[in-house]
């Protein structure tokens, strides 16, 4: 548990520069960190660091078979922590990214990272917020769930993150009022047609329209090739090269076990 938290009003442009540098620096320590998006407030840690996601999960009173998502900075950050974007995966982020979609695809197999029980999955999003994305640029991908406790309703503002993590959490930055106040849309990849595993704040009707063809829990699952399903083998703990803090470019209708947000 850390043992004093901060709080940085990023209204102020001093507050924010520093609250920024304090933050790249919790989270290379392997701290706990909360931060403002474009639909809810985040807790978030270092994705490469398994320890603190670890810390993460138990901070919410969640299970390794929730495992988090993870918030990139960047499509490459994101292209370089997948096995593929699949058929429809670079129509969809063309369309919604930055934004409120989050994509499940086959997480890279020259990865071992420990987000809990993923079955080889990766949920990731790059969100629409300037504050997340200039954190994101210097950190690299953060394991992001959102902020607040298992079955609570997801945090607003850095003072609701702060009444339900207290002292759990290193750093909070207030962002002011979060902006959507509604979860993303998460649609996996893995199969071979895109699903819709929870509606959100990214119409299914704006989704089906990229995708054509959109699965929903009403449908019957597609078969698929058992040798899709197969555990990605552990390789390193080391980012991808193209994963880290991206300085040049400018959160349940889940199945266990798959990495993504509540």
């Amino acid at each position: 548990m850390t043992a004093v938290s901060r709080r940085y009003d990023c209204s102020d442009p001093m507050e924010r520069t520093r609250g920024i540098a304090e933050t790249v620096s919790a989270v290379r320590r392997g701290e706990l960190v909360v931060l403002p998006t474009d639909t809810v407030y985040g807790v978030g840690c270092d994705a490469f660091t398994p320890s603190a996601v670890q810390a993460l999960l138990d901070a919410k009173g969640r299970g390794r078979q929730m495992p988090p998502p993870v918030l990139v900075g960047s499509v490459r950050a994101a292209t370089a922590l997948v096995e593929d974007l699949g058929t429809y995966g670079q129509d969809l982020i063309d369309e919604f990214w930055p934004g409120a979609l989050t994509l499940v695809c086959r997480a890279n197999r020259n990865l071992t990272w420990d987000l809990g029980e993923t079955k080889g999955t990766v949920a990731v999003r790059m969100p629409l917020h300037d504050l997340a994305l200039e954190l994101l640029k210097e950190t690299g991908p953060l394991a992001v769930s959102s902020a607040n406790l298992s079955g609570v309703p997801a945090a607003r503002s850095a003072e609701e993150a702060e009444e339900m993590l207290g002292e759990a959490i290193a750093i909070y930055l207030d962002g002011g009022k979060a902006g959507l106040g509604e979860a993303s849309t998460i649609v996996d990849l893995t199969g071979p047609v895109p699903r819709l595993l929870r509606a959100g704040a990214v119409s299914e009707e704006k989704v089906r329209s990229v995708v054509g063809v959109l699965l929903t829990d009403e449908d019957e699952e597609p078969e698929i090739d058992e040798g899709l399903l197969d555990d990605a083998p552990p390789v390193s703990f080391e980012k991808p090269a193209d994963a880290p803090a991206d300085k040049g470019e400018h959160e349940d209708g889940h199945k266990d076990g798959d990495a993504r947000p509540e």
